[in-house]
């Protein structure tokens, strides 16, 4: 049976893997969910925010200055309605951001503001293998599972930079079978 339709957050960092996640978007909308693009200012420097506006149908975040659909807090108001938020490309920086609090940028702040005891966050972590060994990636990680994340990969693999090992980002239809399980009412 098919899920009725949701309200998800992308978010979206800076990372070459960007491009997997117009597919993702792309497959989200076509099935009716209602697709909230934010993106970091490295993220728009690999694809263009008109692109994910394009694909989602909506308006794309990329300032947590600009108010594009309410007078509120953005944030907060995006925060509050989602049903889940995924973070793909999940950066090193980001992974770091998120496990610190650090809220400098749109991505981040969306995030800080989700109740994750009832709204699930989808991390899809993205960076070179030798970045995703370090100790600091390692306790990172950690924080962010003990404060109730949700991860998907990263899988092994050749990377951009040249490099084969673990670091790879998830690929779509990975991160759509998650998305899929976490907003799965629960069977007993």
């Amino acid at each position: 049976m098919a899920r009725p339709p949701q309200r998800i957050i992308i978010g979206i960092t800076g990372g070459i893997a960007v491009y997997k996640v117009a597919t993702v978007v792309s497959r989200l909308a076509q099935r009716g969910d209602e697709v909230t693009v934010a993106m970091t200012e490295a993220a728009a420097r690999f694809v263009t925010p008109l692109t994910f506006q394009a694909l989602s149908g909506r308006p794309v975040y990329v300032s947590p200055w600009e108010h594009i659909e309410s007078k509120d807090p953005q944030h907060i108001s995006l925060a509050s309605k989602a049903d889940l938020c995924v973070i793909a490309p999940c950066t090193m920086d980001c992974m770091a951001k998120l496990a610190t609090g650090r809220t400098d940028d749109v991505v981040t702040l969306i995030v800080s503001a989700i109740d994750r005891s009832r709204t699930p966050v989808l991390l899809a972590p993205s960076m070179n293998s030798v970045m995703w060994s370090q100790n600091s990636t390692r306790r990172n990680l950690a924080t962010l599972m003990g404060d109730g994340f949700h991860t998907v990969g990263p899988e092994d693999g050749w990377q951009a930079c040249r490099h084969t090992g673990t670091g790879r980002m998830a690929e779509p239809e990975s991160i759509l079978a998650e998305i899929d399980r976490l907003l799965s009412p629960a069977t007993e």
